[in-house]
């Protein structure tokens, strides 16, 4: 659903930087990389990139003039890359705005323009394999080549996996959880350092939060433009529900279903703690809580980004929780894949690069003490795909460095709660169920049994039609 939330920008593709120590020498075009032969004659996929090689990568999503210190970043670690691989010629492709946006994407995917390293959000493999664009790059991702492959959560890699092949490397990802606004927890009387993890303590909660008066809302709820369809499923994931089962049809018209529906309609028409105001979208919420008028809504770590940069916020001023019910919570997140017909060179160099970048503990994005010179925020729980001995150290390194205060999500961080991926067919489900929370958020008399009886039958049309 990230997809989706994220401000869409119009994007072009606008420039290509070549960053590399040796960027004036021969270096091959993207079809023709070298193939130095070991030994035997064939190229040991597993093994690390010999330094020697000379491969030229373009790579997707250089951070835009705009995000003067993210670009500074990037070059600063493609110089670094280039120390221990002096012949590899990294250009950087930049967009403006957005970095991936649909449209764009399915385009260059249908032209196979994509560069050699290309971004994708985790619910775009389907569509990548249905257009032939990435490679197998299951026997190129080993210890050997990515050092904290075996502390990368398992969970977050399959999601990249069809069939059992991996086709791509995390890059960031998300779990939803519950985020509250700590300052008025506490004028509530509510120790934030504890957030409500059942569907009972949020509505006791935002009970006593609402009844400081002053238009303030205890919790708030999206429920048009996908966005309640979306966080319907969040909620239903949490109470170990699903909404598409194994049979490939409609799972959420059951007692769980309901449950959630029930609990909306008392807080919203019985205790009064959700505010007058419904029909809410993306970008909503974070607007009532940044000024101190929402206490709780579910909700992924960077809202709480959106709203310090944009909305004038303080970061001490938050806090999060798992997902009431705890059983699961809705992932997302991106990486990137390699474009199909890469050579082997050049399949290893980007895996040499993504490593450095995006995978390897204390350097590029997590170089936390660099992000906090620069300016950027430092403690936020995400990116959270590391597990054992590189969580740990990551842990470590993000605390030193943090811009922010870390124990704020200390309970979310400590109570991990398993990702599950979106439905089929997301954008489509969500709309559907959009008229669920819509239903029962704006009309009193709404029948719960009616609403996920008509949206049942709807999910069913849509999943019929894949």
């Amino acid at each position: 659903m990230r997809t989706h939330v994220r401000r869409n920008v119009a994007a072009a593709l606008v420039s290509a930087l070549a960053v590399s120590a040796l960027a004036a020498c021969g270096t091959s075009s993207s079809g023709d990389d070298p193939k130095p032969q070991p030994s035997g004659g064939v190229t040991d996929v597993s093994a690390p990139l010999d330094p020697k090689t000379k491969v030229t990568l373009s790579i997707d999503c250089m951070p835009p003039a705009a995000k003067a210190a993210e670009l500074k970043e990037w070059k600063e670690d493609a110089a670094e890359f280039n120390k221990t691989y002096p012949n590899v010629t990294v250009e950087g492709r930049s967009t403006p705005g957005q970095c991936l946006e649909p449209p764009r994407f399915t385009a260059m995917l249908k032209a196979k323009s994509q560069p050699d390293v290309f971004y994708a959000y985790f619910t775009d493999l389907k569509q990548v394999l249905d257009n032939d664009g990435a490679e197998d790059i299951t026997a190129y991702v080993t210890p050997r080549t990515v050092p904290a492959f075996d502390d990368i959560d398992k969970n977050v890699l399959n999601v990249l996996k069809s069939d059992g092949k991996l086709y791509g490397v995390p890059t960031s990802n998300y779990t939803m959880g519950l985020l509250v606004n700590r300052k008025l927890f506490q004028q509530a009387g509510l120790n934030p350092d504890t957030p409500p993890r059942t569907w009972e303590e949020v509505r006791a909660a935002a009970k006593k939060i609402a009844a400081l008066g002053n238009g303030v809302a205890g919790y708030g709820e999206y429920s048009v433009e996908n966005t309640g369809g979306w966080h319907y499923t969040a909620a239903m994931y949490g109470l170990g529900g699903d909404i598409v089962g194994a049979d490939g049809k409609a799972a959420f018209n059951n007692a769980t279903g309901k449950q959630i529906v029930d609990n909306l309609h008392a807080m919203r028409w019985e205790d009064d703690s959700m505010g007058k105001t419904q029909l809410l979208k993306w970008g909503d919420l974070q607007k009532q809580m940044a000024s101190d008028k929402l206490g709780m809504f579910l909700a992924a770590p960077d809202d709480i980004t959106y709203m310090v940069q944009q909305l004038g916020a303080t970061y001490e001023n938050f806090g999060m929780g798992p997902i009431p019910g705890g059983a699961s919570t809705l992932a997302g997140g991106n990486g990137y894949m390699i474009k199909k017909g890469s050579s082997p060179d050049k399949v290893k160099a980007a895996i040499a690069w993504l490593n450095f970048k995006t995978l390897a503990v204390g350097k590029g994005q997590f170089q936390y003490d660099r992000s906090k010179t620069d300016g950027l925020p430092v403690g936020l729980p995400q990116p959270a795909f590391f597990t054992g001995a590189s969580k740990a150290k990551d842990d470590e390194l993000k605390a030193a460095s943090a811009t922010m205060p870390v124990a704020n999500f200390k309970p979310f961080l400590d109570n991990p709660v398993p990702g599950k991926a979106e439905p089929p067919k997301a954008q489509e489900v969500y709309k559907v169920l959009d008229k669920v929370m819509s239903g029962v958020l704006t009309n009193k008399g709404a029948d719960a049994a009616q609403l996920l009886g008509e949206a049942e039958k709807a999910v069913n049309q849509v999943l019929a039609n894949q």
